[in-house]
């Protein structure tokens, strides 16, 4: 049994998920955490990737602000609506429906948003997805992550502990920023972090 076998992680479980409505991530609107990153300065205008963008709040919210945004998802669904979302609000961005492993963009970006991949794939591939978002950055561009916490068992979404995260954003990264945590309407919560890739890599 392969790893998508075990855990259900294909584009159909995830289609399921949207059509089922069980879709516990959507907020229904952007993070609040994204909002105060934009207010702050903190992420101004830029090149920007968001991985499972989902229905895409945020990628909404980035395109608003002037940022060239490219999005990628598994399900077709989310993809969907999130292109209709753009067209009626007149906004631009890239989205791409795609298996994140074997997307292969053609620019380096300058900032990555990563909110809800990492604690939607197998815990197996996390080693695989660092470097794929160390590879998609170019030196010295930064992560914005929000990194899910929750005690369930299995997944997803799976749990993305802080210590795990600081290991696995070690080599090659600087934290930029005391984490911050920031509740989730499903009642669990996240740790907001912005890294720093080295100027080397």
């Amino acid at each position: 049994m392969n790893n998508h076998e075990k855990y259900g992680l294909s584009p159909q479980y995830w289609q399921d998920r949207y059509d089922q409505g069980k879709t516990g991530w959507d907020r229904g609107g952007p993070s609040p955490m994204l909002l105060e990153w934009l207010a702050s300065g903190a992420l101004k205008p830029c090149t920007i990737f968001v991985p499972g963008c989902g229905r895409g709040h945020e990628v909404l919210a980035l395109a608003k602000a002037g940022f060239q945004v490219t999005a990628v998802d598994y399900a077709d669904s989310a993809v969907q609506s999130l292109q209709s979302q753009l067209k009626h609000h007149q906004l631009k961005a890239e989205v791409v429906q795609a298996d994140i492993f074997q997307y292969c963009p053609t620019q380096l970006f300058d900032a990555i948003y990563e909110q809800t991949c990492l604690c939607a794939i197998d815990p197996a591939k996390r080693e695989t997805y660092e470097q794929l978002i160390t590879s998609w950055l170019r030196p010295q561009g930064k992560l914005f992550a929000l990194f899910m916490q929750t005690d369930a068992a299995e997944g997803p979404p799976f749990a993305c502990p802080l210590g795990e995260m600081q290991k696995l954003f070690s080599t090659g990264w600087t934290w930029t920023s005391e984490p911050k945590r920031v509740e989730h309407p499903m009642g669990l919560h996240e740790w907001a972090s912005v890294l720093q890739k080295s100027a080397n890599q």
